[in-house]
């Protein structure tokens, strides 16, 4: 379980610098800087939903009572 817990910190990390990134690409004009940011905020997503799918993991596994 503390691995579980593990990854799921590194993937929510990962989901805030993904952000930051790409938050930060959107103060930048041009068309090159525009894709690299629907770029981020896609990996973003893909991110999220991976942390979702860990949270709903951990929450599963600590009903069933595994630890």
């Amino acid at each position: 379980m503390d691995l579980l817990m593990i990854v799921l910190l590194l993937t929510m990390a990962a989901v805030v610098v993904v952000l930051t990134l790409g938050i930060a690409n959107f103060g930048k004009s041009g068309m090159e800087a525009a894709k690299k940011s629907n770029k981020m905020m896609r990996l973003r997503i893909l991110f999220q939903f991976v942390a979702v799918l860990l949270i709903l993991l951990y929450v599963y596994l600590r009903g069933q009572g595994i630890q």
